[in-house]
C-alpha cells in the first residue's frame, strides 16, 4: 500500500510540473545554436578583408561584402520557406555543406588570377546559401513553446525567448568581427573566411541534426504542412516588423561604417569595433531586460517607446566631437536597439501565417542583413566624400525608419 501512495504522489507530481524550454529543447541545444550563428557573424567582415587584403581594392571589398548581403536577402526568404515545406534537417545540411565549400573556394579565389567578377559571382551564392540559423532557432522554440506551455503563459515565454535570441545575436555580432581580426592578424587574411567554413560545416550540422529541427516546421512527420496563403505574407501584421528590422539592419551598417570613420579622424581606426562594443553590451543587457516588463505595456508600445529612444540617441551623434561623448550615445542607442528588436521578433512570432513560422522569421533576418550590407556601401561613400559629421546623419535616418515602421504597426494595431 505504502509503494502505491509513493508511485501515485510521483506521478501526480511528474504530471503537475511545470514545463522549461530548457528541458524542453534539451540542455546542449543553446550552446550549439549559439555558436552555429558565429559564422553568419563572420562572413560579411571576412569576406570584406579578404578581399581587401587579396586585391588592394576597398571598393572592389565593400561591392563583395554587399555581394553577400544581396544573395542572403533575395534567397534566405527562400531557405525559410522551404524549411517550412521540407522540414529544417534537409534545408540546414544542403545549405551548410554549401556555403562551406562557397567559402572555401573565396579564400582560393580571391588570391587566384581570375577575374573581380568572379569574385562577387562566388560572394552572391555564398549569401545565398547562408545557413539561416537565428531564424529557424526561432521558429523552432517558437514551435516548441506552443507545444508545451498553456495557452495562457505561451505571450511571456515567447517574449523571453525572443529576448534571449535577441541578446545571443547582439553577442556573436560584437564577437564575430573580433574573432575575424584576431584571425586575419595573427595568421593571414584568409583564416576568418576559412574558420567560418570550418564552424559551418560542424555546428549548423549539429544544429541541423538536433532533434528540435522536427519542431520548427509544421508537421514533425511525414504529412503535408498545412500552411496559410502566401498572400497572407503581405498584410501589415507581417510586413511591419520586416520593414523594422531592415531599418535596424540599416542602423547597424550605417553606425559602424561611420563610426570608423569618426575614429579614423582622431587616428585610431582600429579602435572603432572596441567603441562599438558599448552599442553592444547596453542592447544585449536591455534584450534580456525584456522579460520583467509588466504586461501592460504591450509590444505596440514597447516598440514606439524604444525606438523613440534609439532615434534620440542617433540625432546626437553628428554633434559629439569625442570619443567619450560617441561611447555614451552608443549606450544609449543600445538600451533602445535591445528592446526594440526583441519586440520586432515577438510580434513577428505572435502573427505568422499558419505554417510559415520560419519563412517570416527568416523574411526579419535577411531584412537586417540587407539593410547592413546596403548601409555601409552608402554610409562610406558619403563619408569619403562628406566626412564623418555628414556620414553620422545615416543613423539617425535609419532610427526614424525604425520608428516609423513602428508607427504603422500600431495604426494597423487599432485598427485591427
Amino acid at each position: 500500500m505504502h509503494t502505491t501512495l509513493v508511485e501515485t504522489d510521483t506521478i501526480a507530481r511528474a504530471a503537475i510540473r511545470r514545463p522549461s524550454l530548457i528541458r524542453e529543447a534539451g540542455y546542449a541545444y543553446f550552446p550549439v545554436a549559439l555558436i552555429a550563428r558565429l559564422p553568419f557573424a563572420m562572413m560579411v567582415v571576412g569576406i570584406l578583408t579578404l578581399v581587401v587584403s587579396a586585391r588592394g581594392s576597398l571598393a572592389l571589398g565593400g561591392v563583395t561584402s554587399a555581394m553577400t548581403g544581396l544573395g542572403t536577402a533575395l534567397v534566405g526568404p527562400l531557405l525559410g520557406a522551404a524549411a517550412d515545406r521540407f522540414g529544417q534537417r534537409r534545408v540546414l545540411l544542403i545549405a551548410g555543406t554549401a556555403n562551406s565549400v562557397l567559402l572555401v573556394a573565396m579564400a582560393w579565389l580571391a588570391f587566384a588570377p581570375v577575374p573581380d567578377a568572379a569574385l562577387l559571382a562566388v560572394a552572391f551564392f555564398i549569401g545565398a546559401s547562408m545557413p539561416q540559423v537565428a531564424p529557424l532557432s526561432r521558429s523552432r522554440l517558437v514551435a516548441i513553446i506552443g507545444r508545451a506551455y498553456p495557452r495562457d503563459r505561451r505571450t511571456r515565454i515567447v517574449n523571453g525567448a525572443m529576448a534571449y535570441e535577441s541578446a545571443a545575436d547582439e553577442i556573436v555580432f560584437v564577437f564575430g568581427p573580433v574573432i575575424v581580426g584576431l584571425l586575419a592578424t595573427t595568421m593571414t587574411p584568409a583564416a576568418p573566411v576559412i574558420g567560418a567554413a570550418l564552424l559551418a560545416l560542424v555546428f549548423v550540422t549539429a544544429f541541423a541534426l538536433h532533434p528540435t529541427a522536427a519542431s520548427g516546421t509544421a508537421h514533425g512527420n511525414a504529412e503535408r504542412p498545412v500552411q496559410a496563403p502566401v498572400g497572407e505574407l503581405l498584410r501589415v501584421r507581417v510586413l511591419a516588423p520586416v520593414a523594422g528590422a531592415l531599418g535596424m539592419g540599416l542602423f547597424f551598417g550605417a553606425m559602424l561604417t561611420s563610426l570608423t570613420a569618426f575614429m579614423a579622424e582622431r587616428g585610431v581606426p582600429e579602435q572603432a569595433g572596441l567603441v562599438y562594443g558599448a552599442m553592444g553590451i547596453g542592447s544585449a543587457a536591455l534584450a534580456l531586460g525584456v522579460t520583467l516588463f509588466p504586461a501592460r505595456f504591450s509590444l505596440r508600445a514597447r516598440w514606439l517607446t524604444f525606438a523613440g529612444l534609439l532615434v534620440a540617441g542617433a540625432a546626437a551623434l553628428p554633434f559629439v566631437d569625442s570619443v567619450t561623448g560617441m561611447a555614451l550615445c552608443l549606450l544609449v542607442i543600445g538600451v533602445g536597439i535591445g528592446p526594440t528588436l526583441v519586440t520586432q521578433y515577438s510580434l513577428a512570432a505572435a502573427f505568422s501565417p499558419r505554417g510559415r513560422s520560419a519563412t517570416v522569421m527568416t523574411m526579419l533576418g535577411s531584412g537586417i542583413v540587407v539593410g547592413q550590407s546596403a548601409a555601409s556601401a552608402l554610409t562610406g561613400i558619403v563619408a569619403d566624400a562628406a566626412g564623418a559629421p555628414v556620414a553620422l546623419v545615416a543613423p539617425a535616418l535609419a532610427a526614424a525608419l525604425v520608428l516609423g515602421a513602428g508607427i504603422v504597426n500600431a495604426v494597423a494595431r487599432r485598427e485591427s
